[in-house]
């Protein structure tokens, strides 16, 4: 009996050990199989849906930035907005960024990009599409990029279909970090930075992110085709020359003479910032400590014998436990207060400039009634040019309270002091005029700040929702039948009008 039991034992003992052998073994060849980078076809390469089968947990995080899909429309949860923006395009549409998932539809659906009828027609140039697509660099690398950034946002209305993807940060053949778009490598060059090529891997895990989270333009320049056609192309660039700041930047365009648009209430020669995100990051503790983009927003994540990064891409308050536990010591409940405290501070500053900002453009439009004169005025637009550009670099990145919030509050701090010089200089003006104790009428609510700005929403909604039912059903017809389409990543964007419908 006891010899049969050790048998027994030993037997039970070596198949166990087969068993984890196995196990061991199936791990490592999936290991290997993941590391050996296999290639993506070229051709449909921008499809993210192809890359799938090779990184499969990569996909499926991805595919997770779907969950991000509340439409929060913050004209209506800062109406002071629309006045800021009297006469520019987010005075008409602004919603609060969404996942990746939806970057492309959300670029059609809003009313910023107006309603065209063809591929010439429509108030936004292409180079609308760039941080939305990888079939942007695709078509850039096909057409030449001059080409691409000439004409309207329609002409490449029925190519450029798919959203953000795996082929906007990677190498369809290695699999490692990459940027296809010529203008960062310029920015960084401008600035005396490393070109992509040239930076750490650490950095490149910013830069990738860096092709969209910036602040640019659109720099006219004039060229030639190959048929000797004279055009005029809109490229995206990045005011760099002067280093990485809100000032640095604001020098840029005051040099060359750039105004994104004239303010349709107070005539003020306004710069529109875009998303500065990665410039006020580079400012903050987290930036100067080498930490980058991705620790925070995409954390490693194990499985098995499987380290992966997680492309959810979402709030890192979301997974404090693999985006901040491993660097700090403090409890998560701690680290959260500390965040909504830093998020409290930045509102009360980014409300009172908001407001005195909105204040000093309806009273300069009250001492234009009054016969102020331009040359009057001019002392009173520069201080709002500047407070209106300053405010808005220090939140059009969303999420700068955090990334930089010292810097934040300086930029909010000086946009709320030179608002308020505007406004004192207003009071002497109007008075010379004979108006005393004028009061800007009320912006409280989004309708009454759209009525100031002039704002005919029912018509834009009306023409932007026959464009949906028109010529955007086109464009992706003629996407799947020329093989552009990746429809396994079409299934829950909204293509419809609910858009306009559901906000909160």
């Amino acid at each position: 009996m006891k010899y049969k039991l050790l048998l027994i034992g030993s037997v039970v003992a070596i198949g166990t050990m087969a068993l984890l052998a196995q196990n061991i073994n199936e791990r490592e060849a999936e290991r290997v199989a993941l590391a050996s980078s296999p290639e993506i076809a070229q051709d449909v390469k921008h499809k993210s849906s192809e890359w799938a089968r090779y990184y499969p947990r990569q996909y499926s995080s991805w595919k997770k930035t779907k969950e991000s899909s509340e439409i929060i429309d913050m004209l209506d949860e800062k109406p002071q907005l629309s006045v800021l923006w009297a006469g520019y395009g987010f005075a008409k549409d602004y919603n609060a960024p969404r996942g990746h998932y939806y970057a492309l539809q959300d670029n059609v659906n809003t009313l910023r990009t107006g309603a065209p009828t063809d591929a010439k027609t429509g108030p936004m140039p292409t180079a609308c599409w760039t941080c939305k697509s990888p079939d942007v660099p695709r078509i850039q690398e096909r057409d030449g990029e001059l080409e691409y950034f000439t004409g309207k946002w329609a002409k490449y209305g029925h190519e450029i279909v798919n959203s953000i993807g795996c082929a906007s940060c990677h190498d369809n053949k290695t699999a490692a970090l990459q940027v296809r778009v010529p203008h960062l490598d310029r920015g960084l060059k401008a600035a005396g930075l490393p070109t992509f090529a040239e930076s750490t891997h650490q950095e490149k895990r910013n830069l990738v992110c860096a092709q969209c989270h910036v602040e640019y333009y659109f720099k006219k320049e004039k060229w030639t085709d190959k048929d000797g056609n004279e055009k005029v192309a809109k490229v995206v660039t990045l005011p760099w020359a002067n280093g990485l700041t809100a000032e640095g930047a604001e020098k840029y365009y005051n040099d060359v003479g750039h105004t994104d648009f004239v303010h349709k209430i107070s005539g003020t020669p306004i710069l529109k910032t875009q998303h500065p995100g990665y410039e006020l990051f580079k400012t903050g503790i987290h930036g100067q400590k080498g930490v980058s983009c991705a620790d925070c927003h995409m954390p490693y994540t194990q499985e098995g014998s499987v380290k992966y990064s997680d492309h959810q891409l979402q709030n890192p308050l979301n997974t404090m436990d693999r985006s901040c536990m491993p660097c700090h010591r403090q409890d998560e409940k701690t680290l959260e207060e500390i965040v909504h405290r830093k998020f409290e501070r930045k509102e009360q500053l980014h409300e009172l400039a908001m407001d005195n900002l909105a204040k000093a453009h309806l009273e300069t439009a009250k001492a234009m009634e009054a016969g102020a004169t331009d040359e009057e005025l001019k002392p009173v637009r520069d201080e709002i040019r500047s407070g209106q550009w300053n405010w808005d670099y220090a939140v059009a990145s969303h999420p700068a309270f955090f990334h930089a919030p010292e810097e934040t509050l300086r930029l909010l701090a000086i946009a709320n002091d030179k608002a308020q010089k505007a406004r004192i200089l207003l009071v002497g003006i109007l008075a010379t005029h004979g108006v005393m104790n004028f009061a800007a009428p009320d912006f409280s609510t989004k309708e009454n700040a759209q009525k100031l700005a002039g704002v005919p929403l029912e018509k834009l909604v009306a023409a932007k929702q026959q464009f949906k039912a028109t010529l955007e059903k086109e464009w992706y017809k003629i996407a799947e039948q020329n093989g552009d389409l990746d429809k396994e990543n079409r299934k829950d964007v909204d293509l419809e009008s609910s858009y306009f419908n559901n906000r909160k």
